[in-house]
Protein backbone atom coordinates (compact mmCIF):
# COMPACT_ATOMS: atom_id res chain seq x y z
CA UNK A 1 0.00 0.00 0.00
CA UNK A 2 1.41 3.39 -0.97
CA UNK A 3 1.99 6.01 1.73
CA UNK A 4 1.44 8.74 -0.85
CA UNK A 5 -2.35 9.02 -0.60
CA UNK A 6 -4.42 12.16 -1.13
CA UNK A 7 -4.70 14.49 1.88
CA UNK A 8 -7.79 16.37 3.06
CA UNK A 9 -6.67 19.63 1.44
CA UNK A 10 -6.79 17.94 -1.98
CA UNK A 11 -10.61 18.13 -1.81
CA UNK A 12 -10.48 21.89 -2.33
CA UNK A 13 -9.85 23.62 -5.68
CA UNK A 14 -6.63 25.33 -4.52
CA UNK A 15 -3.98 23.40 -6.48
CA UNK A 16 -1.36 25.40 -8.37
CA UNK A 17 0.53 22.48 -9.96
CA UNK A 18 -0.46 18.88 -10.84
CA UNK A 19 0.63 17.53 -7.45
CA UNK A 20 -1.10 16.64 -4.22
CA UNK A 21 -1.24 19.50 -1.72
CA UNK A 22 1.06 17.30 0.35
CA UNK A 23 3.92 18.15 -2.02
CA UNK A 24 5.61 21.35 -3.13
CA UNK A 25 6.47 22.24 -6.69
CA UNK A 26 10.10 22.64 -5.58
CA UNK A 27 12.40 20.07 -4.04
CA UNK A 28 14.61 22.73 -2.42
CA UNK A 29 15.27 21.67 1.18
CA UNK A 30 15.01 25.33 2.23
CA UNK A 31 11.33 25.69 1.26
CA UNK A 32 9.31 27.23 4.08
CA UNK A 33 5.86 28.61 4.93
CA UNK A 34 5.47 30.58 8.15
CA UNK A 35 4.11 33.54 10.09
CA UNK A 36 5.09 35.91 12.88
CA UNK A 37 2.82 37.92 15.20
CA UNK A 38 3.78 40.86 17.43
CA UNK A 39 1.67 41.85 20.43
CA UNK A 40 2.74 44.81 22.59
CA UNK A 41 1.37 47.46 24.94
CA UNK A 42 1.70 51.15 24.32
CA UNK A 43 3.83 51.84 27.40
CA UNK A 44 6.67 49.48 26.46
CA UNK A 45 6.15 47.10 29.36
CA UNK A 46 5.54 43.90 27.39
CA UNK A 47 6.48 42.60 23.95
CA UNK A 48 5.18 39.18 22.90
CA UNK A 49 6.50 37.68 19.65
CA UNK A 50 5.22 34.36 18.36
CA UNK A 51 5.21 32.38 15.15
CA UNK A 52 4.78 29.03 13.45
CA UNK A 53 6.62 27.55 10.46
CA UNK A 54 6.35 24.57 8.16
CA UNK A 55 9.40 23.14 6.34
CA UNK A 56 7.89 20.50 4.01
CA UNK A 57 11.05 19.17 2.39
CA UNK A 58 12.73 18.40 5.71
CA UNK A 59 9.50 17.22 7.34
CA UNK A 60 9.50 19.69 10.24
CA UNK A 61 6.87 21.96 11.81
CA UNK A 62 7.82 24.26 14.68
CA UNK A 63 6.58 27.22 16.68
CA UNK A 64 7.83 29.65 19.31
CA UNK A 65 6.74 32.44 21.64
CA UNK A 66 8.89 34.94 23.53
CA UNK A 67 7.67 37.48 26.07
CA UNK A 68 9.89 40.34 27.18
CA UNK A 69 9.02 41.80 30.59
CA UNK A 70 11.65 44.06 32.09
CA UNK A 71 15.01 42.37 31.58
CA UNK A 72 13.56 38.85 31.45
CA UNK A 73 12.76 37.07 28.22
CA UNK A 74 10.47 34.07 28.67
CA UNK A 75 10.52 31.59 25.76
CA UNK A 76 8.48 28.57 24.73
CA UNK A 77 9.61 26.57 21.67
CA UNK A 78 8.10 23.42 20.17
CA UNK A 79 8.94 21.21 17.20
CA UNK A 80 7.53 18.03 15.70
CA UNK A 81 7.34 15.87 12.60
CA UNK A 82 5.19 17.52 9.94
CA UNK A 83 1.87 15.74 9.45
CA UNK A 84 -0.71 15.85 6.67
CA UNK A 85 -3.20 18.25 8.27
CA UNK A 86 -1.92 21.65 7.17
CA UNK A 87 -5.08 23.37 8.47
CA UNK A 88 -4.13 22.62 12.09
CA UNK A 89 -1.63 25.28 13.15
CA UNK A 90 -0.46 23.77 16.42
CA UNK A 91 2.80 22.41 17.83
CA UNK A 92 3.05 21.28 21.43
CA UNK A 93 1.44 23.93 23.67
CA UNK A 94 1.47 26.61 20.94
CA UNK A 95 -1.48 27.18 18.63
CA UNK A 96 -2.73 29.68 16.04
CA UNK A 97 -6.40 29.36 15.14
CA UNK A 98 -7.67 31.14 12.03
CA UNK A 99 -11.17 32.32 12.92
CA UNK A 100 -11.63 34.52 9.83
CA UNK A 101 -8.86 34.54 7.21
CA UNK A 102 -7.13 37.94 6.95
CA UNK A 103 -9.23 39.22 9.86
CA UNK A 104 -9.34 37.32 13.18
CA UNK A 105 -6.95 34.89 14.86
CA UNK A 106 -6.82 33.26 18.28
CA UNK A 107 -3.25 32.87 19.56
CA UNK A 108 -2.73 30.54 22.50
CA UNK A 109 -0.07 28.90 24.62
CA UNK A 110 -1.17 26.28 27.12
CA UNK A 111 0.27 26.35 30.62
CA UNK A 112 2.91 23.85 31.60
CA UNK A 113 1.42 21.48 34.22
CA UNK A 114 4.88 21.14 35.77
CA UNK A 115 5.27 24.92 36.03
CA UNK A 116 1.86 26.64 36.27
CA UNK A 117 3.56 30.04 36.71
CA UNK A 118 5.32 29.73 33.35
CA UNK A 119 4.22 31.55 30.21
CA UNK A 120 0.69 31.00 28.91
CA UNK A 121 -1.73 33.21 26.97
CA UNK A 122 -4.91 33.39 24.94
CA UNK A 123 -5.23 36.41 22.68
CA UNK A 124 -7.69 37.42 19.98
CA UNK A 125 -5.77 39.27 17.26
CA UNK A 126 -8.06 41.31 14.97
CA UNK A 127 -6.98 43.15 11.81
CA UNK A 128 -8.00 46.79 11.46
CA UNK A 129 -6.70 47.25 7.92
CA UNK A 130 -6.42 45.15 4.76
CA UNK A 131 -3.31 43.03 4.35
CA UNK A 132 -0.57 44.63 2.25
CA UNK A 133 1.78 42.79 -0.10
CA UNK A 134 5.43 43.47 0.56
CA UNK A 135 7.86 43.62 -2.39
CA UNK A 136 8.85 40.28 -3.87
CA UNK A 137 12.07 39.39 -2.07
CA UNK A 138 14.97 37.87 -4.02
CA UNK A 139 18.49 37.23 -2.78
CA UNK A 140 21.40 35.48 -4.49
CA UNK A 141 24.84 34.34 -3.46
CA UNK A 142 26.94 34.32 -6.58
CA UNK A 143 24.76 32.67 -9.21
CA UNK A 144 22.58 30.75 -6.75
CA UNK A 145 19.15 31.80 -5.55
CA UNK A 146 19.29 31.60 -1.73
CA UNK A 147 16.07 33.41 -0.82
CA UNK A 148 12.81 34.01 -2.62
CA UNK A 149 9.92 35.06 -0.44
CA UNK A 150 6.37 36.22 -0.94
CA UNK A 151 5.08 38.18 2.04
CA UNK A 152 2.22 40.27 3.28
CA UNK A 153 1.90 42.39 6.42
CA UNK A 154 -1.05 43.58 8.51
CA UNK A 155 -1.87 45.57 11.65
CA UNK A 156 -4.66 45.38 14.18
CA UNK A 157 -5.64 45.27 17.85
CA UNK A 158 -5.46 42.60 20.55
CA UNK A 159 -7.64 41.46 23.44
CA UNK A 160 -7.17 38.65 25.95
CA UNK A 161 -4.66 37.71 28.63
CA UNK A 162 -1.05 36.71 29.27
CA UNK A 163 -0.03 34.85 32.44
CA UNK A 164 3.52 34.71 33.75
CA UNK A 165 5.00 34.31 37.23
CA UNK A 166 1.62 34.24 38.93
CA UNK A 167 0.55 37.52 37.30
CA UNK A 168 -2.22 37.95 34.73
CA UNK A 169 -1.80 40.76 32.23
CA UNK A 170 -5.03 41.87 30.58
CA UNK A 171 -4.90 43.03 26.97
CA UNK A 172 -7.39 45.81 26.30
CA UNK A 173 -8.31 47.31 22.96
CA UNK A 174 -6.81 50.77 22.56
CA UNK A 175 -3.87 49.96 24.84
CA UNK A 176 -2.28 47.15 22.82
CA UNK A 177 -1.30 46.89 19.16
CA UNK A 178 -0.72 43.85 16.97
CA UNK A 179 1.24 43.43 13.76
CA UNK A 180 1.84 40.30 11.74
CA UNK A 181 3.81 39.06 8.76
CA UNK A 182 2.97 36.04 6.58
CA UNK A 183 5.61 34.62 4.23
CA UNK A 184 6.50 31.59 2.17
CA UNK A 185 9.04 30.53 -0.43
CA UNK A 186 12.69 29.53 -0.05
CA UNK A 187 14.85 30.72 2.83
CA UNK A 188 18.03 29.18 4.29
CA UNK A 189 17.53 26.79 7.19
CA UNK A 190 20.29 25.15 9.29
CA UNK A 191 22.38 22.56 7.50
CA UNK A 192 22.80 24.53 4.28
CA UNK A 193 26.19 23.80 2.70
CA UNK A 194 28.20 26.95 2.08
CA UNK A 195 30.80 25.52 -0.29
CA UNK A 196 32.38 27.50 -3.09
CA UNK A 197 29.64 30.12 -3.44
CA UNK A 198 29.84 31.07 0.24
CA UNK A 199 33.64 31.17 0.13
CA UNK A 200 33.82 33.29 -3.00
CA UNK A 201 30.90 35.57 -2.09
CA UNK A 202 31.31 36.42 1.60
CA UNK A 203 28.82 38.73 3.27
CA UNK A 204 30.48 42.10 3.78
CA UNK A 205 27.49 43.79 5.35
CA UNK A 206 23.74 43.66 5.85
CA UNK A 207 21.41 46.53 6.76
CA UNK A 208 17.70 45.82 7.32
CA UNK A 209 14.68 47.88 8.34
CA UNK A 210 11.11 46.53 8.59
CA UNK A 211 8.61 48.89 10.17
CA UNK A 212 4.83 48.31 10.29
CA UNK A 213 3.02 51.07 12.22
CA UNK A 214 -0.66 51.21 13.15
CA UNK A 215 -2.40 54.56 13.54
CA UNK A 216 -6.06 55.02 14.39
CA UNK A 217 -7.13 55.57 10.78
CA UNK A 218 -4.17 54.32 8.73
CA UNK A 219 -1.38 51.77 8.56
CA UNK A 220 2.14 52.52 7.37
CA UNK A 221 4.64 49.93 6.16
CA UNK A 222 8.31 50.67 5.46
CA UNK A 223 10.84 48.02 4.43
CA UNK A 224 14.46 48.56 3.33
CA UNK A 225 17.37 46.20 2.72
CA UNK A 226 20.83 47.43 1.76
CA UNK A 227 24.22 45.82 1.25
CA UNK A 228 27.59 47.08 2.51
CA UNK A 229 27.80 49.77 -0.16
CA UNK A 230 24.28 50.99 0.54
CA UNK A 231 22.92 49.37 -2.62
CA UNK A 232 19.21 48.83 -2.02
CA UNK A 233 17.80 45.40 -2.84
CA UNK A 234 14.41 45.87 -1.16
CA UNK A 235 12.46 49.09 -0.90
CA UNK A 236 8.90 50.13 -0.11
CA UNK A 237 6.93 52.69 1.86
CA UNK A 238 3.17 52.39 1.61
CA UNK A 239 0.30 53.99 3.52
CA UNK A 240 -2.86 51.87 3.81
CA UNK A 241 -6.26 53.47 4.53
CA UNK A 242 -9.60 51.72 4.71
CA UNK A 243 -11.74 52.18 1.57
CA UNK A 244 -9.09 54.40 -0.05
CA UNK A 245 -6.32 53.76 -2.52
CA UNK A 246 -2.92 52.90 -1.04
CA UNK A 247 -0.31 55.66 -1.20
CA UNK A 248 3.33 54.99 -2.04
CA UNK A 249 5.54 57.37 -0.08
CA UNK A 250 8.68 57.45 -2.17
CA UNK A 251 12.17 56.24 -1.36
CA UNK A 252 12.43 56.03 2.45
CA UNK A 253 15.61 57.28 4.10
CA UNK A 254 16.24 56.55 7.77
CA UNK A 255 18.35 58.54 10.21
CA UNK A 256 18.91 56.15 13.12
CA UNK A 257 20.24 57.17 16.54
CA UNK A 258 22.15 54.33 18.18
CA UNK A 259 23.08 53.78 21.80
CA UNK A 260 26.80 54.72 22.05
CA UNK A 261 29.14 51.75 21.63
CA UNK A 262 26.50 49.61 19.92
CA UNK A 263 24.18 49.26 16.95
CA UNK A 264 21.13 49.23 19.19
CA UNK A 265 18.71 51.98 18.04
CA UNK A 266 17.08 54.30 20.56
CA UNK A 267 15.18 56.43 18.03
CA UNK A 268 14.92 57.14 14.33
CA UNK A 269 13.48 59.51 11.78
CA UNK A 270 12.29 57.95 8.52
CA UNK A 271 12.00 60.50 5.73
CA UNK A 272 9.12 59.88 3.31
CA UNK A 273 7.64 61.77 0.37
CA UNK A 274 3.96 62.37 -0.28
CA UNK A 275 2.98 61.60 -3.90
CA UNK A 276 1.72 64.39 -6.11
CA UNK A 277 3.05 67.50 -4.39
CA UNK A 278 6.25 65.70 -3.24
CA UNK A 279 5.79 67.16 0.21
CA UNK A 280 8.24 65.62 2.69
CA UNK A 281 6.86 63.56 5.58
CA UNK A 282 8.69 62.36 8.66
CA UNK A 283 7.99 59.27 10.72
CA UNK A 284 9.47 59.78 14.19
CA UNK A 285 10.26 56.52 15.99
CA UNK A 286 10.86 56.16 19.74
CA UNK A 287 11.99 52.70 20.87
CA UNK A 288 10.08 51.47 23.95
CA UNK A 289 11.41 47.93 24.46
CA UNK A 290 13.36 45.39 22.43
CA UNK A 291 13.56 41.66 21.80
CA UNK A 292 16.46 40.06 19.87
CA UNK A 293 15.15 37.36 17.54
CA UNK A 294 18.37 35.36 18.01
CA UNK A 295 17.47 34.88 21.68
CA UNK A 296 14.65 32.43 22.25
CA UNK A 297 12.81 32.98 18.97
CA UNK A 298 15.00 30.71 16.83
CA UNK A 299 16.23 33.19 14.21
CA UNK A 300 19.89 33.03 13.14
CA UNK A 301 22.47 33.21 14.56
CA UNK A 302 20.78 31.60 17.59
CA UNK A 303 23.02 28.93 19.09
CA UNK A 304 20.49 26.87 21.06
CA UNK A 305 17.72 26.26 18.49
CA UNK A 306 16.81 27.53 14.99
CA UNK A 307 13.72 27.19 12.79
CA UNK A 308 13.52 24.11 10.60
CA UNK A 309 15.90 22.11 12.79
CA UNK A 310 14.98 18.47 13.38
CA UNK A 311 15.14 17.89 17.14
CA UNK A 312 12.85 14.85 17.25
CA UNK A 313 9.14 14.30 17.75
CA UNK A 314 7.09 16.13 20.40
CA UNK A 315 9.92 18.44 21.45
CA UNK A 316 9.05 21.32 23.77
CA UNK A 317 11.49 23.64 25.50
CA UNK A 318 10.74 26.39 28.03
CA UNK A 319 13.38 28.72 29.38
CA UNK A 320 14.07 32.27 30.53
CA UNK A 321 16.90 34.57 29.50
CA UNK A 322 18.41 37.52 31.37
CA UNK A 323 18.81 40.43 28.94
CA UNK A 324 20.29 42.86 31.47
CA UNK A 325 23.84 42.03 30.33
CA UNK A 326 24.31 42.27 26.53
CA UNK A 327 27.63 40.43 26.86
CA UNK A 328 25.71 37.31 27.90
CA UNK A 329 24.14 37.13 24.43
CA UNK A 330 26.88 38.15 21.97
CA UNK A 331 25.15 36.52 18.97
CA UNK A 332 22.16 38.83 19.38
CA UNK A 333 24.23 41.74 18.06
CA UNK A 334 24.56 39.93 14.70
CA UNK A 335 20.87 39.16 14.29
CA UNK A 336 17.71 41.13 13.73
CA UNK A 337 16.12 42.81 16.78
CA UNK A 338 12.45 43.74 17.07
CA UNK A 339 11.72 46.98 18.89
CA UNK A 340 8.24 47.98 20.06
CA UNK A 341 7.97 51.67 19.23
CA UNK A 342 5.86 54.79 19.63
CA UNK A 343 5.67 56.62 16.29
CA UNK A 344 4.47 60.02 15.10
CA UNK A 345 3.39 60.93 11.56
CA UNK A 346 1.63 64.17 10.56
CA UNK A 347 0.92 64.88 14.22
CA UNK A 348 -0.74 61.50 14.81
CA UNK A 349 0.67 59.05 17.35
CA UNK A 350 0.74 55.37 16.45
CA UNK A 351 2.52 52.21 17.56
CA UNK A 352 4.45 49.62 15.64
CA UNK A 353 7.51 47.43 15.31
CA UNK A 354 10.87 48.91 14.36
CA UNK A 355 12.69 45.77 13.25
CA UNK A 356 16.33 46.46 12.57
CA UNK A 357 19.52 44.58 11.91
CA UNK A 358 22.82 46.10 10.88
CA UNK A 359 26.06 44.15 10.90
CA UNK A 360 29.26 44.26 8.91
CA UNK A 361 30.19 47.23 6.78
CA UNK A 362 27.50 49.78 5.91
CA UNK A 363 28.94 52.86 4.23
CA UNK A 364 25.86 55.14 4.57
CA UNK A 365 25.87 54.63 8.35
CA UNK A 366 29.63 54.96 8.70
CA UNK A 367 30.10 51.38 9.92
CA UNK A 368 33.39 50.02 8.60
CA UNK A 369 33.18 46.33 9.58
CA UNK A 370 31.69 43.75 11.91
CA UNK A 371 33.34 45.32 14.97
CA UNK A 372 32.30 48.85 14.07
CA UNK A 373 29.74 50.53 16.40
CA UNK A 374 28.21 53.95 16.93
CA UNK A 375 30.43 56.49 18.72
Amino acid sequence: MSDDRPVALDEYPVHQVPLSMKHLATGDRNAYDRCIFHVFDHQGRALLILGLGVYPNVGVVDAYATLRLGDRLHAVRASDALGEDRMRLAVGPLRIRVERPLKTFVLSCAADPADPEGLSYEITWTADFPALWEPHHLQRRGGRLTLEGKRFVQAGHCEGWIRIGGEEIRLERGRWTGTRDRSWGVRPIPGEEGGRLAQENPTEGFHWLWCPVRFEDRFLMVVVQEDADGYRTLNDATLVRNAERDLQLGWPQADITYRPGSRHPTSAVIHLTRPGDRKPMELDVEVLTSSPLAVGAGYPPADDWQHGTWVGRDWTDRRAYDLSDPAAHPRAAYGVIDHAARCTLDGQVGHGIFEHGSFGRHDPSGFTGFDSVAP
